[in-house]
């Protein structure tokens, strides 16, 4: 005690002045101590030092563009979680709950309503899946492809598609010369009623149709998914993986199990013409056929029930071809510019699409055929005088025949020229064609570009092509469905050298020609004969009242060096044309054009003609698109769309019956919404056989002479 000395008294407040200063500057001297401090190199105390008065603060870090993506990435993310986990977290029932709340109660599913009626499982049943719907799976792959054998490449999460884009691209390509495998990969389709039930997680494409026939009896042993790798030409199929024979054996056998009842086939989008060259190589004679015999088809097959089909092909895959781009990416190129262009993270987007998909033979099969006799020449088109009215009522006959009286007054209004696919600018799209100055491209010489030392690896063959190439294709102003065929010869020779070797797109002057024999002209309506078949029924299914792409409006693209030189111009807009976003819309599904789908059952094969010698009844069924009510309907059950329509339970229940017995006749014949009878009258297509019309014109003239 004696050593303590007493303090003297200190005022309360200037000693908690004196602390608070002494800790501040304890705060200052901590934060000044630097890497050394910490690994214990340097040993003043934070007390010994002082921070300098006046010293600003630092800077703080520059919020960047980079930061903002990941942060709108990540909140994207969580939000779909989250969603999903209260998706998953609620009561099955809550969804139709609150849908019945809003709309009332929902009619029950095909499905149920026809098993009430006493339908039962009858005809079996083959799927023929389209394009890009049928599930892809690694067989054999490179390095990069480590640890996804039998992983889906194609169909599923598309996983691989965000964790190596450029391997994925590299394992779905197709060799560029001969339309096959790569050395070293093997994609192959995958197989059941798996391959196409779903295309992602909850976006169903057969699953509906599937679910709704097993309502009534159907199951495994009763129904086959007729999968087939999408991307090789049709006759490839066979050459690689023998899928026609498989499917030919698949249907003997359904038939053979089912006590000798024919099968109902019902193909969708590309299958529509996958399943027509099927009919012919199947009754062909080996090796090129499957030798099953002129009366293959009529002994197996009840009906065939196409769904969506593009029978004389799209404008949608001339744009595909051309520019790798559609509708769609052309405005998220006109909102983003340059962002689908530039190589991002070395993956230059649209280039690497175009590389991959001008390796796919299976989308040469839809570029329209059937030339300007189909779809117009620079003057005329059989939709002149569309209107974009959505307003729709179904037409009975005499509704039909009386269309054509109104419709003539309409096409004095202003028209588009639909029968120009592409033109370059407006100006050109909507000109007189007296008043179109065109330099032929055919014979134009191409020249050498810059891309050749700037693009590294990402190579189309535009670059082959150089500027004088380029320049002379703009020249030409438009094209018609005549000259398409050469524009693509012209931009892609290597692409088109395979495509034209597999696939033909004219309309056959003589049947009878030999050369119709060969599998080219199969998966074409307009050049080959239907089987002799006369109690089969072929039915059109589509849907109608949506705005489908029939015409585009291109220009150059201002950087052509490392980019595809010429896409969409997004700022020709005329809405008294049905034109937006450089894109002339006509009556559809949104993919198929109601000309492609419906000509042949309206007027191609109806009655015997030249293309249905044995007269096949043909029956045209359209469904008038009608959007959900609202959002937990999801993609609702009265869609029109390509490939929503699969949901629609209208067309459900008229498949349903289809393959529980019914005719088209008990059906209610056609069911008509749109034009397409119009239409294909303006078609001047000749129907009856050369030879009836050589006998004919010689019996006129003797009957005169007499």
């Amino acid at each position: 005690m004696s050593s303590l000395r007493r303090r003297k008294p200190i005022n309360e407040s200037s000693d908690s002045k004196h602390k608070e200063e002494e800790e501040d500057e304890d705060h200052d001297d901590v934060d000044a101590v630097g890497d050394d401090d910490v690994n214990g190199k340097n040993k003043k105390t934070p007390s010994k030092i002082k921070k300098k008065r006046g010293e600003k603060p630092p800077k703080q870090p520059k919020w960047s563009c980079m930061d903002t993506c990941c942060w709108f990435i990540g909140c994207i993310c969580i939000t779909w979680w989250l969603l999903l986990f209260l998706y998953n977290a609620m009561p099955a029932s809550f969804p139709q709950y609150v849908t019945e709340a809003i709309t009332g109660p929902l009619p029950d599913p095909p499905g149920v309503k026809l098993k009430k009626e006493g339908l039962e499982a009858k005809h079996p049943v083959v799927f023929v899946p389209g394009i890009v719907t049928g599930g892809l799976e690694l067989w054999e792959g490179r390095e990069c492809a480590e640890g996804l054998f039998r992983k889906r490449l194609w169909g599923g999460t598309f996983g691989e598609v965000y964790k190596r884009p450029l391997c994925w691209v590299e394992h779905m390509s197709l060799d560029n010369e001969t339309g096959l495998d790569p050395c070293g990969i093997r994609v192959r389709p995958v197989s059941g009623l798996v391959a196409a039930d779903y295309f992602a997680p909850g976006y169903f494409v057969w699953a509906v149709l599937i679910a709704n026939l097993a309502r009534i009896g159907y199951e495994d042993k009763t129904m086959y998914m007729a999968a087939y790798d999408w991307r090789l030409s049709f006759q490839n199929t066979e050459v690689r993986d023998q899928t026609l024979s498989r499917i030919k054996s698949n249907i003997e056998l359904l038939v053979a199990t089912n006590g000798g009842r024919k099968v109902v086939v019902i193909p969708h989008s590309m299958g529509v013409l996958y399943f027509l060259h099927f009919m012919k190589w199947v009754e062909a004679p080996a090796p090129m056929g499957g030798g099953g015999g002129p009366d293959w088809c009529s002994k197996h097959i009840k009906a065939v029930v196409n769904i969506g089909g593009p029978f004389l092909g799209v404008p949608k895959a001339i744009a595909g071809l051309f520019s790798a781009e559609a509708k769609d990416i052309a405005v998220a190129r006109a909102l983003a510019p340059g962002f689908l262009d530039n190589d991002i993270f070395q993956f230059q987007t649209l280039q690497h699409v175009m590389r991959m998909s001008r390796t796919w033979d299976s989308t040469m099969s839809m570029i329209p055929r059937g030339g300007n006799t189909i779809w117009g020449g620079l003057d005329w088109s059989p939709e002149e005088g569309n209107s974009c009215a959505k307003k729709r009522e179904k037409k009975n006959e005499t509704q039909i025949a009386d269309q054509a009286g109104s419709e003539n007054a309409v096409c004095k209004a202003k028209s588009a020229n639909y029968g120009r696919i592409i033109s370059f600018g407006k100006d050109v799209a909507e000109a007189s064609s007296s008043d179109i100055e065109r330099i032929d491209f055919r014979g134009a010489i191409k020249g050498h570009s810059a891309a050749n030392t700037t693009c590294r690896d990402v190579w189309t063959e535009y670059h082959d092509m150089g500027f004088a190439g380029i320049k002379a294709v703009a020249e030409y102003k438009t094209y018609t469905a005549d000259s398409l065929v050469d524009l693509l010869h012209f931009v892609a020779p290597k692409m088109m050298a395979r495509g034209t070797a597999h696939f033909s797109y004219g309309v056959a002057d003589n049947l009878d020609d030999p050369k119709y024999k060969h599998y080219k002209y199969w998966s074409n309506p307009l050049e080959t004969r239907l089987p002799n078949a006369p109690d089969m029924e072929i039915y059109s299914l589509y849907g109608v009242g949506l705005p489908t792409e029939r015409a585009y409006v291109y220009k150059l693209s201002p950087h052509a060096e490392c980019s595809i030189p010429f896409k969409i111009d997004t700022s020709a807009d005329d809405e008294d044309t049905c034109l937006r976003d450089g894109v002339y819309s006509v009556d559809g599904d949104e993919t198929v054009p109601v000309l492609s789908a419906g000509f042949m059952c309206a007027k191609g094969w109806r009655g015997k003609t030249r293309f249905n010698p044995s007269g096949i009844r043909t029956y045209i069924r359209e469904y008038n698109h009608l959007p959900p009510a609202n959002l937990l309907e999801g993609r609702g059950t009265l869609s029109g769309a390509h490939v929503d329509i699969m949901g629609n339970f209208a067309l459900i229940e008229d498949v349903i019956r289809i393959a529980a017995g019914a005719s088209g006749e008990e059906l209610g014949g056609d069911q008509v919404y749109s034009k397409i009878f119009n239409w294909s009258e303006k078609i001047n297509l000749q129907l009856v056989h050369i030879s009836i019309l050589l006998r004919l014109f010689i019996f006129l003239e003797v009957s005169i002479s007499i």
